[in-house]
């Protein structure tokens, strides 16, 4: 990826990758040419931006702007973006009135063999650089699809090229990486097929492919002139893998525009599998590690197999405060908080403000549209700074508008965006390179597992309210549509010497991917099932190669035989339970012990069968311990966890089949407790 850099020697931004002026579309190129020459600088900041647009978007004798773009720079009816406009001159204001402090992220350039370099270690290869032979690192490449090997593959060709260029040391050839006979990029080299749910291939199973055409998915926005359909979705197979033809050059089409009606998103369904689905809290933080290692490939894979290039930004650390409320790290701020609440995983500033809106301000017409008053908003603010961990300040003062603010205004003071700064690109990219809603719900699904756990519960907080800000359009009047507009700036903004022309082609852009979000939050938030698939896969072969390595330790050998001897059992995965010698005997095929610690009755066999669900085993404890149950286990969500085997952790879906889990992993145990919040 080249950054640009002509301005200032670096290019300032708070978003994605900056582009081009000169795709500016014709409309906004337009917009700039038609304000009158002999308006200075100081006459502009005079009239607000804001106004000028209203009265450029109300001159009726104007004639309507023609389109040709691509979808990236699909347009808008002019008086749907005046809400966008509107948020970007309040955002201006509070700025130059001091009374937010804009945070600068200043990129440096990096050629491709560094980019490469990062993006391998980012996915967990650091040993492709090292040299290592590190267990992790060949675990995670005999996962592998053919379409993400093939993107690894290029990623570590084009590092390796690099280096030789450069004349550095000797590196390793992929060659000895994959196993091939050819070091040229193509997919059948490491002809991986996709695994099921269950993570094991079955002999003789042959892989269903299923071709993306411009007919299998609904176009963005188009309007149809019919109602929207229900399409179900399934992640039995990666998504690059069910991409089976390169798509031809990309043809976009003329006059295309995102409609902003709520209807004109398709609707989408999940296909449950025999496993359930799972949700990003469902599984412990070491397995989501390697879920965000093979979310990167996969995205990458998925990208090429599109055509399109997955473009980074590098950027450079940004210092934060350590402490405080607003421009402190996520991470610091979660730190500070979860040494008062143990666990939380959103920042207690930023749960008490949306509690706050939902609670008395849901219902007030305009929420988020209508600015509270800046002065009020900058007192509260630092009133807050002062006051809020002392638990002495009051809520009862702060109006719904100006809570709004402060929601707002936390969200833009982060150190660093809310979305990471280095693939915001990408979010851009998939609207702007990928035609179809369900190529671009794929691609910002993959996307959402890449997030750090402190931005991905942050975001999703954040979404479940602006959700609930939408159901309530009846008495706020604020649909998708104008949510999406305001909720967009504050996102996606950038701060620089070309600003506005980059918010205005990013507008309709950043505003649809908000849309998204929104729409398809409860989508985004499951994790697929083909990577819980390899997560399996990774963790078998991770223990393999820990097994082939012990029996090579004459000592370890010994110590096995002395444990062996004294009947003592290795030692057991971190978050397993330990029970009595005659709870752990051997149980028959079909058989599990399933344990709850919690309740009065602690153990029960139970013979799985083909119809056998979590909620059937939760019923039936539920049944036995319905008197004996401790005081404090009554209210809580009871769920079945899978612990250990070739899963770290993984609370059930009541809707899973037993039998099925049991056997992708016969060494798990079985535990009921609390489901983690």
């Amino acid at each position: 990826m080249t950054m640009e850099m002509k301005d200032s020697g670096s290019v300032v931004l708070t978003a994605y990758h900056p582009h081009s002026p000169a795709r500016i579309p014709a409309m906004e190129q337009s917009f700039l040419q038609d304000i009158p020459p002999s308006h200075s600088p100081a006459s502009r900041k005079s009239l607000s931006r804001c106004r000028r647009i209203n009265r450029m978007l109300s001159n009726e004798s104007a004639p309507p702007p023609t389109f040709s773009r691509s979808n990236s720079q699909a347009s808008m009816d002019s008086t749907s973006m005046e809400d966008f406009w509107c948020e970007v001159e309040s955002i201006k204001e509070s700025r130059e009135d001091g009374s937010e402090e804009a945070t600068v992220l200043e990129f440096k350039p990096a050629d491709e063999g560094e980019l490469e370099a990062e993006w391998l270690q980012d996915v967990g290869l650091s040993t492709l650089i090292s040299g290592a032979e590190e267990e992790d690192g060949q675990a995670l490449l005999s996962t592998l699809t053919r379409t993400q090997a093939a993107a690894v593959q290029k990623r570590y060709n084009t590092y390796t090229q690099t280096l030789r260029k450069k004349n550095k040391h000797t590196v390793r050839d992929v060659r000895d990486i994959f196993g091939t006979n050819d070091s040229s990029l193509t997919f059948e080299t490491v002809p991986v097929p996709p695994v099921p749910s269950n993570g094991i291939q079955l002999p003789g199973q042959k892989a269903v492919w299923k071709s993306v055409t411009s007919t299998s998915c609904l176009d963005c926005g188009l309007d149809k002139g019919s109602p929207s359909v229900t399409e179900e979705l399934s992640y039995e197979v990666s998504f690059s893998e069910s991409i089976t033809v390169l798509p031809k050059t990309q043809e976009w089409p003329k006059n295309q525009r995102f409609k902003k009606e709520d209807s004109a998103l398709p609707k989408f369904v999940v296909r449950k599998s025999r496993f359930g689905l799972t949700e990003v809290g469902d599984l412990s933080p070491e397995d989501m590690k390697k879920i965000r290692y093979l979310s990167l490939i996969e995205l990458t894979a998925f990208y090429d197999a599109l055509g399109v290039e997955l473009k980074r930004n590098r950027a450079e650390r940004v210092r934060g405060r350590e402490n405080g409320l607003f421009g402190v790290p996520l991470t610091v701020l979660l730190e500070n908080d979860q040494k008062k609440v143990p666990g939380i995983k959103v920042p207690l500033i930023f749960q008490k403000l949306l509690l706050k809106l939902e609670e008395t301000g849901l219902e007030t017409e305009g929420i988020l549209r209508v600015p509270g008053s800046a002065s009020r908003v900058k007192n509260l603010h630092q009133e807050l700074e002062a006051k809020f961990y002392e638990d002495t300040f009051d809520w009862d003062q702060v109006r719904n508008n100006d809570a709004a603010g402060l929601l707002k205004m936390f969200i833009r003071e982060l150190p660093s965006p809310l979305f990471t700064v280095e693939y915001l690109p990408a979010f851009i990219t998939l609207v702007e390179k990928i035609s179809k809603i369900k190529l671009q719900l794929q691609a910002l699904h993959l996307l959402i597992m890449l997030l750090p756990e402190a931005n991905r519960d942050t975001a999703k907080a954040f979404l479940q309210f602006l959700k609930k800000v939408v159901a309530n359009e009846g008495k706020n009047k604020m649909n998708l549509w104008n949510v999406s507009m305001i909720v967009a700036p504050n996102l996606f903004i950038y701060k620089g010497k070309r600003a506005n022309q980059q918010e205005m082609q990013a507008a309709a852009t950043t505003a649809h991917i908000v849309r998204l979000l929104i729409r398809y939050q409860d989508i985004l938030w499951t994790v697929p099932s083909f990577l819980i698939s390899q997560v399996r896969k990774m963790n078998e072969a991770a223990m393999n190669n820990s097994k082939r390595q012990l029996m090579f330790d004459k000592g370890v050998r010994k110590l096995l035989r002395r444990k062996t001897m004294e009947r003592e059992r290795p030692e057991r995965p971190e978050g397993a339970v330990t029970f009595p010698p005659y709870l752990q005997s051997d149980i028959p095929e079909g058989v599990i012990r399933v344990y709850a610690p919690l309740h009065s009755k602690v153990s029960m066999a139970i013979q799985l069968n083909s119809q056998t669900k979590a909620k059937d085993i939760l019923a039936r404890f539920h049944c036995e311990n319905s008197r004996g149950s401790s005081q404090n286990m009554r209210g809580q969500i009871q769920s079945l966890h899978e612990i250990g085997g070739n899963i770290g952790q993984h609370c059930l879906d009541p809707d899973a089949y037993m039998l099925d889990v049991y056997r992708a992993n016969p060494q798990a145990e079985w535990v009921i407790k609390p489901k983690a919040s």
